[in-house]
């Protein structure tokens, strides 16, 4: 490559140009044919989804896959992604489906296959790394859906950079989603992260896809959680929990069983709270640890949930309560190994940290839902009805609420609705000694 012009001694004149390895026409600068249309003139057909066969993740999709989406799937190392793939490509039976893995032969993919439950008709395996021959397969296979295990690791002959380089990791996801696009199938692609947690490769690359999926959970424990962070066909609210077993991924359907543990009923530092993640309703346990500082600046660690929103509780709990934790030790746990952003957890957290300050057993028939403000008081939360049907539906007998979300109690004979404006009135409820 020149940087400066033989012919007329100018630098920076030369211009580089990408040929197709397929046709060997020109890919850049050449004309497509299409025109500029009016709104009004555009028809639009309701999109026909593809239901995966796999509940939990048709839920976090939206509904099953969109033709021609591309989706990129994410998550730490060993935490199950390619599993997740494999094992939807195994239940899809007389569908036609390709796994094109550039990690791993065809033998250990088929090794791999084997411990998983599914009876695959159609299923085909490639091992390849290069773009041209996947998308040359693609073509011959025609099939309904498409995996390539990672996009890390596939390279274009077009482009001289090595593999797994920013330049191929987004000249191949630009090529994938025009193939996807043209073809009508969808792709899924499985993507590394890097140490801080996020999709490694450019950022781009999260722009490029339509679905951005994260595959997240504590290796130590056997739950998996499914969380959208982009969806152009769906909300990015919902939440898929898979629980790993030995022969593969097992969907949960009802997490609030799972998570509740009747072992901790007359322990103190635990209080249930009442859950939701984007449309789903569950219970789960917060556990609270409180103890005297054994040196001079006391802990506080929480696992599961937001360290800084728990500062904020404590600092709540002190100044509307009065309760001096200054020189203790605070440690609070998600049961289960799940990570929850719902602020209606906050009064829930409370409770469970008072609960092993005073080393008070909470009521075991009693969950708890509410956000906690600045000035101690309990604001109300979303989908309060979903919550209090779950917690009924579990067998609980009564359930704190935030006053005031407008709730007729008549409706709902078989659990006690309290209603409580303050953290103090809370505590006064749940605290007897």
């Amino acid at each position: 490559m020149l940087g400066r012009c033989p012919v007329c001694g100018e630098w920076g004149t030369y211009e580089e140009e990408v040929y197709d390895s397929v046709d060997r026409r020109l890919t850049v600068g050449r004309p497509s044919g299409k025109t500029a249309k009016l709104l009004q003139e555009i028809e639009v057909q309701e999109e026909t989804r593809i239901n995966v066969l796999n509940g939990e993740l048709n839920r976090v999709l939206g509904g099953g896959l969109v033709p021609g989406s591309l989706v990129l799937l994410g998550g730490e190392p060993g935490i199950g992604k390619s599993t997740l793939a494999l094992q939807v490509l195994m239940q899809q039976g007389e569908r036609k489906t390709l796994y094109a893995s550039g990690e791993e032969s065809a033998r250990q993919i088929k090794l791999r296959a084997e411990r998983l439950a599914g009876n695959p008709k159609n299923l085909f395996l490639l091992a390849e790394t290069s773009l041209e021959r996947i998308l040359d397969q693609v073509r011959e296979v025609n099939p309904e859906i498409v995996v390539i295990d990672s996009i890390q690791t596939i390279s274009t002959e077009g482009l001289e950079a090595t593999i797994g380089s920013l330049t191929q990791v987004r000249e191949c996801a630009a090529r994938i989603l025009q193939f996807a696009k043209d073809s009508n199938i969808p792709f899924i692609l499985i993507g590394h992260i890097n140490k801080e947690g996020a999709l490694a490769g450019p950022k781009v690359l999260e722009h490029i896809v339509d679905t951005v999926l994260q595959f997240e959970g504590d290796q130590h424990y056997m739950y998996r959680i499914l969380r959208a962070q982009k969806n152009r066909f769906g909300s990015t609210s919902e939440l898929g929990i898979y629980e790993m077993q030995q022969n593969g991924l097992r969907e949960v359907s009802n997490p609030s069983e799972l998570l509740l543990s009747s072992a901790s009923n007359s322990l103190s530092g635990v209080a249930v709270a009442a859950a939701v993640e984007g449309a789903r309703p569950f219970l789960i346990e917060v556990q609270a640890l409180v103890s005297s500082a054994a040196y001079g600046t006391p802990q506080r660690s929480s696992t599961g949930f937001d360290g800084r929103r728990l500062n904020m509780l404590l600092a709540v709990l002190e100044k509307r309560v009065g309760f001096k934790l200054l020189q203790k030790d605070v440690f609070l746990n998600i049961a289960g190994g799940l990570r929850v952003n719902d602020p209606a957890i906050d009064l829930a957290v409370l409770a469970a940290v008072l609960s092993s300050n005073m080393d008070i057993p909470l009521d075991s028939d009693t969950a708890i839902t509410g956000e906690v403000g600045l000035a101690g008081e309990i604001r109300p939360v979303a989908r309060i009805e979903q919550r209090i049907r779950e917690a009924a539906k579990l067998g609980f007998r009564r359930i704190l609420i935030p006053s005031g979300q407008r709730l007729n109690p008549k409706e709902y004979t078989e659990i006690q609705l309290i209603e409580v404006s303050k953290v103090t009135d809370a505590f006064r409820v749940l605290i007897k000694k």
